[in-house]
């Protein structure tokens, strides 16, 4: 079973201008979503990552300035940090930690500068989001062994096989177009395949698509 990790929830005090901050990075918009006053979501996904975060109304009972920290994992957090400070944040100067990553039990654990050894997983800088929310850039070069999962999608299909899987898919699609509003056949397309090319069968095909319509792009029933 594939369990990938999705979101983390922000908590923040000024949803607006959170908003215009994680814009500002360059991250991408998924939800802005207003069921009323009290309930408002709004998901961010940082560049090329599979998981986002969550903040807005009715979210997290959790204050303000409590996400001691989120990690950001960079090829290079010189280029990473200057992409940042061009963006308008105030990020800090690059350091490693004296009792190796993340080790924060001594009485100063940060040393100004890269890992004098120039390992993966030791250098790091940090920027906080308005509401103080904690964020560290963390280089990592080359991944221990065992640190990444095997690659379980099916290659690429030839041109007959494509073909059988776009007609598979309109048929579906067309049971979905019959009984929901009107809508872009693409945006249904698009997660039916990317399930299929992934090893779901039909039905769980299916089920994702309508999942991805109604959560994402909120397509009602007719």
């Amino acid at each position: 079973m594939d369990m990938k990790l999705e979101i983390g929830f922000l908590p923040v005090s000024d949803v607006d201008r959170a908003k215009a901050f994680y814009e500002k990075l360059g991250w991408r918009l998924d939800i802005d979503y207003v069921a009323n006053e009290k309930f408002r979501v709004i998901q961010f996904t940082p560049p090329h990552s599979e998981a986002s975060i969550i903040f807005g109304k009715g979210i997290t009972s959790a204050e303000s300035n409590s996400a001691d920290s989120f990690v950001l994992a960079v090829d290079n957090v010189d280029s990473a940090r200057d992409d940042l400070i061009a963006r308008g944040v105030n990020v800090s100067e690059i350091f490693h930690y004296a009792g190796g990553p993340f080790n924060n039990s001594l009485e100063n654990p940060r040393v100004g500068g890269r890992d004098p050894q120039g390992r993966s997983y030791f250098s790091f800088a940090s920027f906080e989001d308005p509401d103080g929310n904690a964020w560290l850039l963390q280089e990592i070069t080359t991944r221990l062994s065992g640190r990444e999962w095997k690659l379980t999608q099916a290659p690429a299909p030839n041109v007959a096989t494509l073909a059988e899987l776009l007609h598979e898919t309109e048929e579906h699609h067309g049971q979905y177009e019959k009984t929901h509003a009107k809508h872009h056949w693409w945006d249904w397309y698009a997660p039916y395949l990317s399930a299929r090319q992934n090893g779901r069968n039909p039905e769980e095909a299916a089920d994702a698509a309508d999942r991805y319509m109604e959560e994402i792009l909120h397509v009602p029933p007719r």
